[in-house]
Parts: structure tokens; C-alpha cells; sequence
């Protein structure tokens, strides 16, 4: 572990539609950063960086209201929605560049604990580059969000994208961490991937979750899914091996069926009944070999994305 300085803390802060929480969470966020300062645990050069990710509504006008009220509130805002994953790469890559020793991230409805960046910062005081928040528990989730979440993790651990379980975007990582992403190129960035690969020193800081002050949270099931494939198409070829083991059992059953059908001509003479049975072989393949076009759709799909190199993002304006 090395020894470090009181750091510059930068605060991420994606928002799509959030007018009803932004003063709120940015009053309870420059009080953390001043309680911080302080404590002599943060620089007083520290701050909030609100990405307005295409809102609709006045969370732009907003963020500008808080910023000219506040030079320790900066921002930038989207042309349009490009998704909450574009809208936190856009925040850590503007940090780096406005200058940071270590950024965290939160959502803009304060879910997450914000109390929990005081822990976070103890631990990259200890040495770690990547300090990631685990939530408790999900007491607060719907069974159905409870049970798709669950199965989002588990999933993706199936399929070789290990990420930690109950963690979301909420952590906090060195410029270190920063300068090494810049090193990766793909436009379709799976971040909680990322900071699990690169192998940075790592801990986790637990904390509990709260009740949303206001509004509809944007992330729902559609959204968790594409999140998911993106993850794994980016960090693992588990399901093309998949495939190609599928379609080796395929064959061996079909060869199998071919050679019980020839003995069964030369030897009794018969012809094999069952044309229920083979239509329904028939059907179940047919699915099967749709599922596994569709496996293969979505990397091709990954890598038709990526050539196109098209920008992850297109800022409107910034305030800085």
C-alpha cells in the first residue's frame, strides 16, 4: 500500500429527470464534502459533477441554478439520452480532465447512503484504488426488482462477467483507475466489469439503502437486461462455447437417431414410427437453433457497434 495526501475529491452525480431531488441531494452533498474538508479528510478544492443525461424536464436549468450559487457545482449536459452508463463514463473522464485525486459515484436520488464516501475515503487513505458499495440488503425492492436483480448478478457470474453481488455504481476509485481506462478504447464500456478486471487494489464498504426522496426510479427491467447482455458479450465468450457445445450434442443425438433408424431397416425391417415425436424434435431444435442465432446476434451485434466507432456520448454544454 503507498501513503497518500489529503486527496481532491470529485462527486459523480448522473441525472435523467431529476428535478425533484437535485437541491436536495446537492445540499446534503456539499454538506458531506464541507463536514469533510473539515475533518481534514478531503481538500477544499473538492466538488459535485452533475451530468444531465438528456432530461426532459428542468434538471438542467437546475444544475445551472445550483452552480451559479455554488463554484464548488459543476456540470455538463447531453444533446440527448445516451443511458446511465454513458452518463457515468462521461463524468469520470470530464474529472480527469478538470483534475482529481480520486472520484466517487452516486445516484441522484441519494438511495445509496451518501455517508458512506466518509468510509470510502478512509479506505483509499489505506492505499486501495477501487472501493466498492455493497447495499446490505434489498428490504426496500419489490419482489419482482428483488428477484430480477438477484438473478442479474447470478448471471452474470454464470456466464464469467464476476462482478460482486448487491454492488451497483456506487464507489469510488483512484486517478490511477482513471488513467488506466482511458487506456480502453470500446465505445460499449461495461464499467462494473471493468474495475473488477483490472486487478487495482480493491475493498468493499457496505452500507444501507433508503428510500427514494422523490420521483420514479429510471432503471427498470428492459434496462437491466440490456445492461446485462452488454456485460456479457463485453467480458466473456462463455455463451458462444455454449453454443458450440450445444451444437456438438445436437449432432451426436441426431447421428444417434440416424444410426437406431438404420438398424432398425435392416434388421426388423421397420420403419421408425412417431411423426408427433419428430415434429416435436423438429420444433425443439428449431428453438434451440434460434436461441443460439440469437446468442450469436448479439456479439455480432456488439462488434458491429464497435466498428462503427461511433462517440459514447455528445456534451451540449458544461459548467465548470
Amino acid at each position: 500500500m503507498v501513503s497518500r495526501t489529503i486527496p481532491r475529491l470529485a462527486i459523480i452525480i448522473p441525472c435523467y429527470n431529476e428535478e425533484l431531488c437535485l437541491k436536495t441531494t446537492s445540499e446534503k452533498l456539499i454538506n458531506l464534502i464541507n463536514t469533510l474538508i473539515s475533518k481534514g479528510k478531503i481538500s477544499d478544492e473538492s466538488y459535485l459533477y452533475f451530468v444531465d443525461d438528456g432530461s426532459k424536464d428542468r434538471t438542467w436549468n437546475i444544475i445551472e441554478e445550483l452552480h451559479n450559487s455554488n463554484p464548488l457545482i459543476k456540470g455538463t449536459k447531453f444533446i440527448r439520452n445516451f443511458g446511465n452508463q454513458r452518463a457515468l463514463i462521461a463524468g469520470l473522464e470530464s474529472v480527469k480532465e478538470i483534475g482529481c485525486d480520486c472520484v466517487a459515484s452516486i445516484d441522484a436520488d441519494l438511495q445509496q447512503d451518501e455517508g458512506a464516501i466518509e468510509r470510502f475515503i478512509d479506505e483509499y487513505m489505506k492505499g486501495y484504488d477501487i472501493i466498492l458499495g455493497i447495499r446490505n440488503d434489498r428490504k426496500t425492492d419489490s419482489f419482482f426488482k428483488k428477484f430480477t436483480a438477484e438473478a442479474f448478478y447470478k448471471t452474470m457470474k454464470l456466464f464469467g462477467a464476476n462482478i460482486p453481488m448487491n454492488h451497483s455504481d456506487y464507489r469510488l476509485v483512484s486517478k490511477r483507475t482513471l488513467d488506466i481506462m482511458s487506456l480502453y478504447p470500446e465505445k460499449l464500456f461495461f464499467l462494473r466489469g471493468f474495475f473488477n478486471e483490472i486487478g487495482l487494489p480493491t475493498t468493499y464498504v457496505n452500507f444501507d439503502v433508503k428510500k427514494r426522496m422523490a420521483g420514479e426510479s429510471k432503471f427498470n427491467f428492459s434496462s437491466l437486461m440490456a445492461l446485462a447482455l452488454n456485460g456479457i458479450t463485453s467480458y466473456s465468450v462463455v455463451p458462444l462455447r455454449f453454443v458450440a457445445v450445444l451444437g456438438f450434442f445436437m449432432a451426436l443425438f441426431g447421428f444417434a437417431i440416424g444410426f437406431e433408424t438404420v438398424i432398425e431397416k435392416l434388421f426388423w425391417h421397420n420403419s421408425p414410427n412417431g411423426w408427433a415425436t419428430n415434429i416435436i424434435i423438429m420444433c425443439a431444435f428449431g428453438g434451440i437453433q434460434l436461441f443460439c442465432l440469437g446468442i450469436i446476434g448479439e456479439y455480432v451485434g456488439q462488434l458491429y457497434r464497435e466498428v462503427k466507432a461511433r462517440p459514447r456520448y455528445i456534451k451540449d454544454i458544461e459548467l465548470l
